[in-house]
């Protein structure tokens, strides 16, 4: 039984080449997601490896942090006296007052260098030879007072720039031109990722990152014999029991750090074999297939196996060995894939950013085993069901017949079961969609899952009617051929199911993504449009709050009519933490417009407070009510209300003029400042915006088209990426109509020879294999669509309370082309198998076995 098992392998090898393919696309996914995530791990690690090589213990002011404001507790600073205070520790080497912050460095056309998220500037401490050992300078020499800086190499490389220019840098006010004394390396992560690191002279360091005399921590260097841990008490014992600061060892600090990297690898890990496992659930219906024809095709054989004294479990054994055999060569040959996809995914990520650490690719044992283990797996799993049926085919009926159709209970058990499951997930989805909130999304994800197999379970029933629903066009546009290609796409349902899942799948999670994508775009867009009377929006790249004077500057510009600073606070109101937006009374109905359900907006200027509908509801208020807010010293206030407006827009759920919350927030967070143009949005207004920023390269002025662009981008993008990992599970799918319309034609090979005898010419048979493959193609794509779609609808009610005004938006462009793509699909797979069953020889055919 194990020769003839593997004698079958050889023997129907090319009818098992696309059931190969599938498994290796699927394998080679896991093994190239496992190489790449450990590649890239350990190439952060090593490039993070010396971060805290100098450092014994480190001191860290939260409060030093300037977009929070101190509340409560911690009137001590890391001052200049508490330096020294810790330079003076038994235990201590010396100590160094560190001071960072955001940093943008503009190159010569004024643009930022770089992402706004890895722009950092930091204190030149030079010692007394006048170096700073952090900091080797490799030209000239540190910055010694306000007018001058120094910059990483890879920064001054990218942008040109030689010791004695002129750098424009800024962070979230003024920018200031200084002169660029110095070009130093350096083993700090931010400037070795792609980042930029700016030095600034203490003094000047201070004053625009922090506050004068001030750091954001302090590190101490052990004396020898001094363990990190002694100097770690020495240092908690001097500062007390202070809890605004936070004290680390060096070796706690890179733990930390690597746990961080570790947590980020694993977690692109995960998704990345989400995508893998989807392609990989895809193949086992191509397998499930591919050997659910093959038993049928060998029944005979089979019974004459049984005859001479082959046992079930034998028979079941040898269709098993089959597929081990097949899973084996499959997952090693997708193990060797995968580490070329390993090496790309490195590529890729390397163009995208040239800076990013890389390493030699990391194949660990672990990856090995399980990809061989998946493979194998899912192969023989995805067999069983076949063996098991071969093994119950009666030896005298097996050989009068060359096929078992299934019987009527089998197919009544099937349909009941996915009726059942189907109609369970609709009614959790349902569910779920009807909570509004985020409490939904467990009932909307496990009613998907349930729908889906349901769908899966129910596809055999749903494809006569659709076929027949078809039958009229298709004798229309292929006459014979076309109605010879309906007959032959619901001569068996289940075949046709399990082709077309494979499609359904991919077309499902498409088109899910795509509507989705579309809902929230179109909710942000109306959300501008809705709300916002401005013309431009000033804010930062990195969304840190603009410094005091800008706002100032910006009302002065030429061509502003009007302008307002956003401030952000969160208060609590009457006990229930939400979002207080402060703007300028004065201005307000010409920069935004809010649905008012009572109440003006001009009570603002009262200081009273405006509050959206689900608030005023929460806390029993109409116009003219009362609320208390809570600030974070502690203290309240009530408040009028002034005003109740629709939920939705721009502002958060409270509105307050900007003078009242300077009251209790002496430095609010300011992210944005609205303006509105005299002559409305014109180049002109937008440079004398610029002008009046001193063309800092971290604050951007963008129109509210601009914004609506942006967002648009963002969804693109991760639209793209997800189409791009999908396309794996798309392709796993057209091998599995390749697959199955191969196997279908030399299963009717004689059908065909007859065909051709009776006078159907080859093209007639060409385009009958091509329609029958066009046909399962858009059943599966059009339950696809319809399912993505519904399944679509039920997460957007899931975020309704996050994101208001979102609606279901059906992109019927997008839709329709993925059907005309799905078409194409079928054409594409029935290429080779068209040409088979065109090319057989009639007399052969007709004589066949």
């Amino acid at each position: 039984m194990y020769r003839t098992a593997l004698r079958n392998v050889l023997a129907h090898k090319g009818r098992l080449l696309m059931t190969a393919l599938a498994v290796m696309l699927g394998t080679a996914f896991v093994a190239g997601t496992m190489v790449f995530s450990d590649t890239f791990g350990k190439a952060m690690r090593d490039n993070n490896s010396k971060s805290y090589s100098d450092v014994s213990v480190q001191v860290v002011d939260r409060s030093a942090d300037s977009s929070r404001r101190r509340t409560e507790g911690g009137n001590e600073t890391l001052d200049d006296a508490a330096v020294q205070k810790l330079a003076a520790l038994p235990g201590s080497a010396g100590a160094r007052g560190v001071v960072s912050g955001f940093t943008g460095v503009s190159d010569k056309k004024g643009d930022l260098i770089g992402q706004f998220w890895a722009a950092k500037g930091a204190n030149f401490a030079p010692g007394q030879n006048g170096a700073d050992p952090r900091y080797p300078m490799a030209e000239g020499r540190g910055p010694q007072n306000a007018k001058e800086i120094a910059l990483d190499r890879k920064t001054a490389d990218k942008a040109g720039y030689k010791v004695g220019d002129t750098v424009r840098v800024g962070a979230t006010g003024p920018v200031v031109d200084a002169k660029l004394t110095g070009i130093f390396t350096t083993d700090d992560p931010v400037a070795n990722s792609g980042g930029t690191l700016t030095l600034f002279d203490r003094a000047t360091a201070q004053q625009l990152l922090l506050q004068p005399g001030r750091y954001s921590s302090v590190v101490l260097t052990a004396k020898s014999g001094t363990s990190q841990d002694d100097l770690l008490a020495q240092v908690e014992q001097k500062l007390g029991d202070n809890s605004q600061f936070d004290i680390e060892t060096g070796a706690q600090l890179k733990a930390d750090e690597e746990a961080m990297i570790t947590k980020g690898t694993d977690s692109l890990r995960t998704m990345l074999l989400v995508f893998a496992g989807i392609s990989l659930f895809v193949g086992i219906f191509i397998i499930a297939n591919t050997f659910t024809m093959l038993v049928a095709q060998r029944t005979k054989e089979l019974a004459l196996l049984r005859a001479i004294g082959a046992s079930r479990k034998q028979v079941t054994r040898s269709v098993l060995i089959e597929a081990l055999a097949i899973g084996t060569v499959s997952a090693a040959a997708g193990l060797l894939a995968g580490i070329g996809i390993g090496a790309g995914l490195q590529s890729l990520m390397g163009s995208l950013n040239e800076n990013m650490p890389s390493g030699s690719l990391v194949i660990k044992p672990m990856t090995i085993a399980v990809t061989v283990l998946v493979g194998v797996l899912v192969t023989v799993l995805s067999a069983l069901l076949p063996a098991r049926r071969a093994a119950r085919i009666a030896p005298v009926a097996a050989m009068s017949s060359g096929d078992q159709p299934a019987t009527q209970k089998s197919l009544l058990i099937r349909n009941t079961i996915g009726s059942l499951l189907a109609a369970g997930g609709l009614a959790l989805i349902g569910y779920g969609a009807s909570t509004g909130d985020d409490s939904g999304r467990m009932p909307v994800g496990l009613g998907a899952f349930l729908a889906l197999i349901g769908v899966f379970v129910l596809l055999p029933l749903l494809s006569r009617p659709v076929v027949a629903l078809v039958g009229p066009l298709l004798r229309l546009v292929g006459g014979t051929p076309g109605r010879l290609a309906q007959q032959n796409a619901v001569r068996n349902p289940r075949r046709t199911a399990a082709t077309a899942a494979a499609l359904t799948i991919g077309l499902t999670l498409v088109t899910g993504l795509t509507v989705i994508g579309s809902s929230i775009s179109g909710a942000l867009d109306r959300t501008l449009t809705s709300s916002v009377k401005a013309d431009y929006l000033v804010s930062t790249a990195n969304g840190m709050s603009l410094s005091p004077q800008i706002p100032a500057q910006i009302a002065k510009a030429p061509g502003v009519a009007a302008s307002s600073p956003m401030s952000s606070a969160y208060w609590a109101l009457n006990g229930s933490s939400q979002e207080v937006t402060g703007l300028d009374p004065a201005v307000f109905d010409q920069l935004l417009k809010v649905k008012l359900t009572s109440g003006s907006t001009a009570s603002l200027a009262q200081g009273q407070v405006l509050v959206d509908a689900d608030v005023a509801k929460k806390a029993g208020v109409t116009a003219g009510g009362t609320v208390t807010l809570s600030y974070p010293d502690r203290s309240s206030s009530t408040y009028t209300v002034g005003g109740v407006y629709e939920k939705g827009g721009v502002v958060g759920s409270v509105v307050l003029a900007n003078s009242e919350i300077a009251k209790h927030e002496p430095h609010p967070r300011t992210p944005d400042v609205l303006v509105k143009g005299a002559n409305g949005a014109t180049d002109a207004l937008k440079q004398s915006l610029k002008d009046a920023t001193g063309s800092n390269p971290v604050i951007k002025v963008k129109s509210m088209q601009e914004v609506r662009d942006d967002f648009s981008q963002t969804i693109t993008f991760a639209l793209n990426m997800m189409y791009g990992l999908l396309a794996m599970s798309v392709l796993v799918a057209i091998l599995g109509v390749i697959n199955t319309l191969a196997m279908s034609v030399f299963e009717r090979k004689r059908e065909i020879g007859m065909l051709r005898a009776i006078g159907l010419d080859r093209r007639g048979i060409k385009r009958m294999v091509r329609l029958e493959s066009v046909v399962i193609s858009l059943f599966g794509a059009g339950i696809g669509l319809l399912l993505g779609c519904f399944i679509a609808w039920a997460i957007n009610g899931t975020l309704e309370s996050s994101l208001a005004g979102l609606t279901t938006v059906l992109p019927y462009g997008q839709l329709a082309l993925f059907l005309v793509l799905a078409g194409l699909v079928g054409l594409v797979a029935a290429i080779w198998p068209a040409r088979r069953a065109s090319k057989l020889d009639i007399l052969e055919s007709i004589k066949t076995d």
